[in-house]
Parts: C-alpha cells; sequence; structure tokens
C-alpha cells in the first residue's frame, strides 16, 4: 500500500488541505465515513487509504491578527525547565514576546496560504504559552517545544465569531543531544520546528474532514504540472 508520505504528496498536488492517519487524528478531524478502498488517482493509479482522514479548508483566510500579551512571564534562566510562559533560545536574546509574535505570524501566514476558498473569515491568535527548550535541556535530554493559543474565527463581513475562543495545543517533540546539534548542522533549527508544527496544526485547526465524494472527485482530476 503506498506510504502515507507519498500519498499526502500527491493529495497536496490534488489541493487537499491535509492528510493524517486515523490513528493520529487533527484535533477536528474523524474517519471519513464509506467505503474507500477502490478509489484511485486516475493521473496517478495511486489507491486511496481507506485508514486515512482526509481533511479539507473550510474558510477563505483573509487576515490574521496575532497577540503576545506582555503579561506572559518570560525566563532567561538556564535550567531544564523553567517556570516561564515564555522560553525561547532559538534567536538571540531579545525581545522575546516579539520573537514569538513574529514565529506565530510566519507559521500562521504559511498554514492558511492556500485557504482561498469558502466563507471568507480573519482569524485571531493570542499565545498563552511558548515554552521552547533551554540550552541546558536542548544539548542534553531534549524535551517538548510547548505551543498553546487560543483561536477565534470571526465572518469578514458581519464580524461573527464563528469558531472559538477556544485552546489549541500545539506541542511537538524536541530533539536532545547529538540528535539536536545534527539538526542545527543541517538547518533544521529550533525555529524551523516550530513554525512548521504551528503551520500544521493551524491548517487542521481550519479543516474539516472531506466526504468520500470530495476526495474521489478531486483524484480523479489529472495533475497538471507548472512546467507543461
Amino acid at each position: 500500500m503506498t506510504s502515507l508520505r507519498r500519498l499526502s504528496m500527491i493529495l497536496v498536488a490534488l489541493g487537499l488541505s491535509a492528510c493524517v492517519s486515523a490513528h493520529d487524528p487533527a484535533t477536528r478531524g474523524t474517519s471519513v465515513t464509506g467505503d474507500l478502498s477502490g478509489a484511485t488517482s486516475q493521473s496517478t493509479g495511486t489507491p486511496v487509504d481507506p485508514e486515512a482522514v482526509y481533511l479539507m479548508a473550510q474558510f477563505d483566510v483573509e487576515a490574521i491578527r496575532v497577540t503576545v500579551p506582555r503579561t506572559l512571564k518570560v525566563s532567561e534562566a538556564n535550567t531544564f525547565k523553567p517556570r516561564a510562559d515564555i522560553v525561547w533560545r532559538g534567536e538571540p536574546r531579545g525581545d522575546r514576546h516579539l520573537q514569538v509574535a513574529r514565529i506565530f505570524e510566519e507559521a500562521m501566514a504559511n498554514g492558511t496560504a492556500a485557504m482561498q476558498k469558502g466563507r471568507k473569515v480573519d482569524i485571531e491568535v493570542q499565545v498563552t504559552r511558548f515554552h521552547a527548550l533551554t540550552e541546558k535541556t536542548r544539548y542534553t535530554i531534549g524535551g517538548v517545544h510547548e505551543m498553546r493559543f487560543l483561536l477565534t474565527v470571526r465572518d469578514v463581513v458581519t464580524g461573527a465569531v464563528l469558531d472559538g475562543p477556544r485552546e489549541v495545543v500545539a506541542d511537538v517533540k524536541a530533539s536532545g543531544g547529538a540528535a539536536a546539534i545534527a539538526e542545527d548542522e543541517a538547518g533544521r533549527t529550533q525555529r524551523v520546528v516550530t513554525v512548521e508544527r504551528l503551520a500544521q496544526v493551524i491548517r487542521r485547526e481550519l479543516s474539516a474532514p472531506a466526504t468520500q465524494e470530495m476526495i474521489v472527485s478531486r483524484l480523479a482530476t489529472p495533475v497538471v504540472l507548472v512546467s507543461q
């Protein structure tokens, strides 16, 4: 059976928002109803994995507002896990609130870039926790980048709240020791990892399970390469 990684690449080319394993569902994801075992892409002949969860974007994101309240406590202590809301060592010491805001802005923009169909909305993201690793933790045992935020989705025209505010958890595993050093040398820094994870999470949070008919219809459309 085609691997989820290869299938995900095919679905992205066809315009689907995301594909995740049914055993590791998105926050809002559920298994697609119906039998997809016989569905294939006419352009590649690749079978659809019936155990996967397929998500499609619900909104056309017009604007993104990110806030990092100054009330969030910052720590520069080089201990295993400082007691603070913001712990960030992936950039030179400076305004940590501003650095975190820029990380979220970049990630939210990346994650919603392809969301251009559906109801027009603005999204508001209020950071409540951004606890990455200290130097002591990163270069020894590793851990988890803890990222939490409140998400609110508003209708552009009426201003009505369509979703939220609700807390979203975007935690992701963080390498330690030799693995962390190797990632740094390869350019996969803590900033790259956190931006990538937040972009993935916002895509999932603003998407909903696709129906069998929607999936089969997309897969039946041949892919046209840009070079053509």
